[in-house]
């Protein structure tokens, strides 16, 4: 009971909003920085000890209400829940002091202690509570900078309410399982997951997000690919195989035009949103081709995206704070003042379009193949996406690091705080590269799981 997981995950959930109430007290920014920096290490090495509980086979013991289960960590989420919180502490340690008013270290750790919650949740209307929290700290973000919120709050809104009629139209099962009441419960549902994961044509909200919220909250609100999240624990378990094709469909097509959309920006920050557009359509279509292979690249590559593309943001945040907003319409030849994050921008990209050597190579290789076995056409689409993607940072690269001399009469280099945050997200993804097989035997675990779990309620009798 020392490592039970999910009393860690609770206590977890618990430090994270304490600390942002506490924190939220602070009047000075940069103390409550300083203090919101050392919550988000404490919530991060108690995930890990619920995490490294879970794997060490500790016994669990799940709070339930009424007989449903509240709160877990199993094969799914495991991963996962040490990635998020690993990037709120990054991007708090990665956040200048110029920034620090800008970066609201009490919102950050609210969004963690949901998101957190959120990932550990399996209950259907629990977990869509969860969701519908989740999109309120951003919200605030919007307010309180006084930036327009109408396109977020319209879009967050359809979501949440697309959810709420999709998941009322769906009645328990015999045994704890579900069935679905008719087809058209699965129409809301899936409409939902579309349109928190910015499929096009409802993508103009992550573009609209990315262009008036901070970098840093917007960076932490899109990485984990929460909506990803809501797909499989709401739809692939109990959606029929039309749903589940109209996802990958749309989700298809919205990798191809998003990556390249990505390959012709002139603004640094929507070639940043168009990217992340893609990278979680190639998950949804691996996640909804209910192949075993695909299955486990497709999880795999969640966790490489979240990984390669939170570094990726946060290299992209760091070069903000020195030259502003930046432009892609020009050479701008950062690379002798900042070397180190030009290795990084490199790294953490090339990481989430699965370059060899990197975390997400193994997984985005088994999403093809699993793919490919599934429809050739499908296989093709993912292998064009992920082409353009890797277009379009090396583009970006040459276009922000090399081409001229960047004159400047102050220091520009990493900071310490940016080094170590640097360090730790290279050894994450090359040792993940150079070593994959605990990961992929996690992630293959996870799919069977799904698997199961989806073909145990298609064979559950239909409700009388």
């Amino acid at each position: 009971m020392i490592l039970d997981p999910v009393h860690w995950l609770a206590l977890a959930i618990l430090v994270a909003l304490l600390g942002a109430v506490a924190v939220g007290r602070l009047r000075d920014p940069l103390r409550a920085a300083q203090s919101g920096l050392a919550v988000c290490g404490a919530v991060l090495v108690v995930v890990v000890i619920a995490v490294s509980g879970y794997y060490l086979g500790s016994a669990t013991g799940e709070p339930r209400v009424s007989g449903r289960v509240m709160l877990t960590v199993d094969e799914l989420n495991a991963p996962l829940l040490p990635l998020v919180a690993l990037l709120h502490f990054l991007t708090g340690l990665a956040t200048p002091r110029t920034k620090v008013r800008r970066f609201s270290a009490a919102w950050s750790l609210a969004s963690e202690a949901i998101t957190l919650a959120t990932f550990g949740c399996p209950d259907p209307w629990a977990l869509i509570t969860l969701l519908a929290a989740g999109v309120l700290p951003p919200l605030v973000e919007l307010v309180n900078r006084g930036r327009p919120v109408r396109v977020y709050g319209l879009h967050m809104f359809l979501f949440v309410g697309l959810l709420a009629i999709g998941q009322g139209l769906v009645q328990p099962g015999p045994e704890g399982g579900v069935r679905a009441q008719s087809a058209a419960a699965f129409v809301p549902l899936v409409a939902a997951v579309l349109v928190r994961c910015g499929t096009v044509p409802v993508h103009c909200w992550v573009t609209d997000w990315f262009e008036h919220a901070s970098f840093g909250i917007g960076l932490l609100f899109v990485a984990p690919l929460t909506g990803v999240y809501a797909a499989v624990r709401l739809v692939l378990p109990v959606a029929p195989d039309w749903a589940l094709e109209g996802i990958g469909v749309a989700s298809m097509i919205t990798a191809v035009y998003a990556a390249g959309m990505a390959t012709i920006q002139r603004d640094a920050r929507r070639f940043f949103a168009f990217l992340f557009l893609s990278h979680a359509s190639v998950v949804l279509v691996g996640l909804e081709l209910v192949h075993p292979t695909s299955l486990t690249g497709a999880l795999q590559l969640w966790a490489s995206v979240l990984l390669g593309l939170g570094g990726f943001g946060l290299t992209l945040r760091a070069l903000e704070a020195r030259f502003g907003r930046l432009r892609l319409a020009r050479y701008h030849g950062l690379y002798e003042h900042s070397p180190a994050l030009a290795v990084c921008f490199l790294l953490t990209g090339l990481a989430s379009v699965g370059f060899p050597g990197t975390i997400g190579f193994v997984g985005a290789e088994m999403l093809v193949d699993g793919a490919v076995d599934a429809n050739p056409w499908i296989g093709v689409a993912v292998v064009v996406a992920g082409a353009l993607n890797g277009i379009a940072i090396l583009r970006a690269y040459f276009l922000l690091f090399t081409g001229t001399r960047h004159a400047s009469a102050i220091p520009l280099g990493i900071t310490p705080r940016e080094r170590i945050a640097v360090l730790t997200l290279a050894a994450l993804i090359l040792g993940g590269g150079l070593f994959p097989q605990p990961a992929v035997a996690s992630r293959y675990r996870a799919a069977e799981q799904l698997l199961e779990m989806r073909q145990s309620q298609r064979n559950s009798p239909a409700p009388q």
